[in-house]
């Protein structure tokens, strides 16, 4: 299992809902998104793509639609998870076959 959906189990999403929403995610097509997480999702894929050209703008929108203190939250999450990929393939280290946390 990725860490993205053992990450959405854990939030408690089942398995058919964790399919349609990575599905969603990865097509691109974000429109059924509310804006506030689509503001979210452009922002980690920009940071993931081109971290340098993160700008004051992108953490205003940010601020508008989740707050200054939220905000922090999203752009600290983003940076650990793009961290922890980064370290994860330098290493190969291999994904759960399972959701860990899940009895």
């Amino acid at each position: 299992m990725g860490h993205t959906e053992m990450l959405l189990a854990v939030a408690g999403l089942d398995n058919k809902t964790i399919q349609e929403r990575t599905k969603k995610l990865a097509d691109g097509d974000w429109s059924a998104f509310p804006p506030a997480e689509r503001a979210a999702f452009n922002y980690a894929r920009k940071m993931s793509r081109e971290p340098w050209s993160i700008t004051a703008e992108d953490i205003d929108t940010l601020k508008r639609h989740f707050g200054s203190e939220r905000a922090i939250d999203v752009i600290w999450w983003a940076c650990r998870c793009h961290y922890m990929t980064r370290v994860a393939d330098a290493f190969q280290l291999p994904l759960e076959r399972e959701n860990v946390f899940q009895r």
